[in-house]
């Protein structure tokens, strides 16, 4: 009988131009105890927590408005994008999962540890426009949610979201599963509230079925296309790269390929489990925004606000617009959470600045806090819905060069071993990068290029040009 190959071990010496650094998110790093001898249940419960802490990031205010623009003007169609780019994510964060775990690495540090400085310092810039933009859309969100539910003005709104970093601070010197377990209870709290508002708009079964099946509209229409990358943002979302591939080392499993391998088995549960709330969480809002006002007369319905002042009168229902209003300040607060998290690690990761963590904490939250206060001032709260689209597809830009390294890492065997990515991984997972790419070249291409143009070259190609 021929005799197995033994496992294929990591080189650092040939893998990575320099070597590992500090563990990534020093306070934590394997402060979460995996029993190695416990049941599967047991082990899994260990295990969780990480991935809905990522999957936080999938359904923050970004995608409100994302989402509620879609489903407001375009019906159930833009549902088919909201599941395909949910898949996308379960697969990226697995391969993130694998990074974390096999080489010690965040994706951050990775870069780091791979790429010329040079390099390093345009992938860290890219990242914090990125991170901005997503802090953007948290930060006016929960102001947002504020000043439905208290009459709070956006701006105070804003500032009062710097508390946030108080709380990070308070509950990770608790134990990272304190944040862990405030950030289960709001997303519970979420799932709850639109559980109600779907029960209340009572949407046609038929129509939503229809609506995960891909149109071609989507690629033709410019204004559909525009909405749709501002989802595909909204949910594949660049921090979260970063964020996962640090978290998943806060657990202490053992140090061998076996205990390796049943840890990314036991994280891609997690994560596959969390991503699936909020694929729930981003459909039920497109959902309640094309069962409530596209058929009502109301498919101009983009902004947050106008949904939650029309959506007790069309639904006849009182509390309607309370419970949306409290989902949106739940998703508000806990993006932040994770997004001053996921600030520490890619400054850590990438340029290795060490600060106090309240200090560190404070810079993440202000990069966020004065572009939206400086932008709500300059050009009033009736363009926060359209800042909060635009911020999603700020985000999709950025996803090529967070996707990009993520592929060639786990690809290498040299750096992940035995737990390089098959053939079929590679495939799937360059595809994905190939689609995000293309898809905002094309957009891009679509805004900018005169009429004319855009209609010789789509001519030219035997397409339809983009309509408005």
């Amino acid at each position: 009988m021929a005799q197995s190959e033994p496992p294929v071990e990591p080189n650092p010496k040939f893998a990575w131009r320099k070597p590992a650094g500090q563990v990534s998110l020093v306070e934590v790093h394997r402060s979460v105890l995996v029993p190695a001898n416990a049941s599967f249940w047991r082990k899994l419960l260990a295990f969780s927590g990480p991935g809905f802490l990522v999957a936080v990031g999938y359904m923050d205010p970004g995608n409100w408005a994302t989402d509620l623009a879609g489903g407001a003007q375009f019906g159930y169609t833009l549902l088919a994008v909201i599941m395909i780019s949910n898949l996308m994510a379960i697969l990226l964060q697995h391969l993130c999962i694998k990074l974390g775990i096999a080489t010690g690495r965040d994706l951050a540090q990775a870069c780091r540890d791979h790429y010329s400085t040079p390099t390093v310092w345009f992938l860290w810039f890219l990242c914090e426009i990125a991170i901005a933009a997503c802090d953007l859309a948290e930060v006016v969100g929960s102001a947002i949610a504020l000043q439905l539910l208290f009459g709070i003005p956006l701006m105070w709104g804003c500032v009062i979201t710097v508390l946030d970093v108080l709380a990070v601070l308070y509950l990770q010197n608790k134990g990272f599963r304190y944040i862990e377990a405030l950030v289960i209870t709001l997303i519970v709290t979420i799932g709850g509230c639109f559980a109600a508002e779907l029960f209340f708009s009572k949407p046609g079964i038929a129509g939503i079925l229809l609506g995960f099946i891909p149109s071609s509209q989507i690629i033709t229409n410019q204004s559909m296309l525009y909405v749709s990358i501002g989802i595909i943002g909204a949910t594949v979302m660049p921090h979260n790269l970063y964020l996962h591939s640090s978290i998943v080392q806060t657990r202490k499993y053992e140090q061998n390929p076996v205990g390796k391998r049943e840890a990314i088995k036991f994280a891609t549960i997690d994560s596959t489990v969390a991503l699936m709330f909020a694929l729930f969480i981003n459909g039920a809002i497109l959902i309640l925004a094309a069962s409530a006002f596209h058929w009502s007369g109301h498919q101009d319905v983009a902004s947050i606000q106008d949904a939650y002042q029309l959506l007790s009168p069309l639904l006849g229902v009182g509390v309607a617009s309370i419970l949306f209003a409290v989902a949106l300040l739940a998703s508000g607060q806990n993006a932040t959470l994770t997004g001053t998290l996921a600030g520490q690690i890619v400054m850590e990761g990438f340029i290795n600045i060490r600060l106090r963590p309240w200090l560190r904490r404070l810079i993440t939250r202000l990069i966020a806090v004065i572009p939206a206060v400086v932008v709500i001032g300059w050009f009033g709260e009736s363009k926060t819905t359209d800042l909060l689209i635009a911020s999603q597809v700020v985000l999709s830009m950025q996803l090529g060069f967070a996707i990009w390294p993520l592929m060639r890492f786990t690809g290498e065997k040299a750096k992940m071993g035995e737990f390089v990515n098959p053939v079929w991984i590679k495939i799937l997972g360059w595809t994905i990068a190939a689609i995000i790419i293309v898809l905002n070249v094309k957009l891009l291409f679509d805004i900018f290029m005169p009429a004319p143009v855009l209609n010789t070259f789509y001519g030219y190609l035997g397409l339809p040009a983009p309509s408005e």
